[in-house]
């Protein structure tokens, strides 16, 4: 199998200030929805400019239309409340805790609104010849919308909810594929929470079997790519330790998850963060079959400090040490703002750490 995208992105990138402006004034009622996108249509239409004058392989909408990188579950289902879910806690580099986020919770059966990614896709195959692919989020990472006491009076259990989404997220990718779609990357922030050992030991006093639920994510995802991977489809797992205004929620290598992510799923690339020392080391890409992709995320999103291709190259070249070299591929290690306030970087870093990326991946490659 050859590997067609050697320089890739995750998703995200930062939002033009006017683009802020805009949805604040949308929001408020003083823009109508067709002012909001013209608006909205040149912020993407800039963020595909960028991402072809850098060059890089495959790019995406740089999730514009999104107020996060779950936003487009949120905003085209009915049944979500915006906020109000579990607390998730955010730290800086140096481990000292600084934000608390509380994500959407479902409060009411789920509804189609609308297709989450339709007008995203269609819009970026209209506006570029360019490989383009498209970003959802993945089951296990939704399961955490479900809450005991908000959730149980339209879903009894997590179970019935998860039933609901899977059908959804497989009505998503077949209408997807329809559209001409043939890359779909699922963000999957919560196995990394399977990562972090304080996060495990969280889920035992909460009488939650973490390698169990490893399982339970395995086979969701499993369930929603059933079909779809044996239809020329290349499906991409990025597995990110959070991304929150240059802020992060869990620490670990991929040792505990390794043997089962890469082994039982059917994702064709796994972009995998390795961008700093909380990531681990390469060993656990000894897992990973010879027939996949692995889409080292080397460059940092959350720091401004621009890295070396000489530093890149030396940590391409561990890797290799463990899995083949040319079955990888380089990325930075997340999108530059997975929520709308987007990292603390500014937008010419975030256009030197792309032509980084593919300087490098061209260097090492060719």
């Amino acid at each position: 199998m050859s590997v067609p995208y050697r320089s890739d992105v995750v998703g995200s990138l930062l939002r033009p200030a006017y683009l802020t402006e805009a949805r604040q004034r949308y929001e408020a009622g003083e823009l109508s929805p067709a002012e909001f996108k013209r608006i909205e249509d040149r912020a993407v239409d800039e963020a595909i400019k960028l991402q072809e004058e850098v060059g890089v392989d495959v790019l995406t909408d740089g999730e514009q239309r999104r107020y996060a990188f779950f936003g487009h579950l949120i905003d085209s289902l009915d049944g979500f409340e915006k906020s109000g879910g579990r607390p998730v806690i955010f730290h800086d580099q140096s481990g000292q805790q600084q934000y608390v986020f509380r994500g959407p919770v479902v409060v009411d059966k789920l509804r189609w609104r609308r297709s989450m990614c339709a007008e995203e896709f269609t819009y970026v195959r209209a506006r570029t010849t360019h490989p383009a692919k498209v970003t959802l989020i993945d089951a296990m990472q939704a399961a955490a919308y479900w809450d005991q006491e908000r959730s149980s009076g339209a879903y009894p259990t997590l179970e019935s909810y998860l039933a609901d989404l899977v059908d959804i997220l497989r009505r998503e990718i077949a209408e997807l594929v329809r559209l001409g779609c043939t890359y779909i990357q699922f963000d999957a922030p919560r196995y990394a929470a399977l990562l972090d050992p304080g996060i495990r030991e969280n889920y035992r006093q909460r009488g939650i079997d973490p390698d169990r639920l490893i399982d339970e994510a395995i086979e969701l995802d499993n369930a929603v790519m059933d079909g779809f991977d044996k239809q020329g489809i290349t499906f991409g797992l990025h597995i990110c330790r959070g991304n929150n205004q240059s802020l992060f929620y869990a620490s670990g290598g991929y040792d505990p998850i390794a043997e089962k992510i890469f082994q039982r799923t059917k994702f064709h690339r796994f972009l995998l963060e390795y961008d700093d020392p909380r990531s681990g080391t390469f060993e656990p890409l000894r897992m990973v079959p010879e027939d996949r992709v692995v889409v080292l995320g080397l460059v940092s999103t959350k720091k401004a400090e621009l890295e070396t291709q000489e530093q890149l190259e030396q940590r391409i070249h561990e890797a290799a040490k463990y899995f083949p070299l040319e079955r990888m591929a380089l990325s930075p290690q997340c999108g530059f703002a997975s929520t709308w306030e987007g990292n603390r970087i500014t937008p010419e870093i975030q256009r030197q750490k792309l032509e980084l990326v593919v300087r490098t991946a061209r260097a090492v490659w060719g």
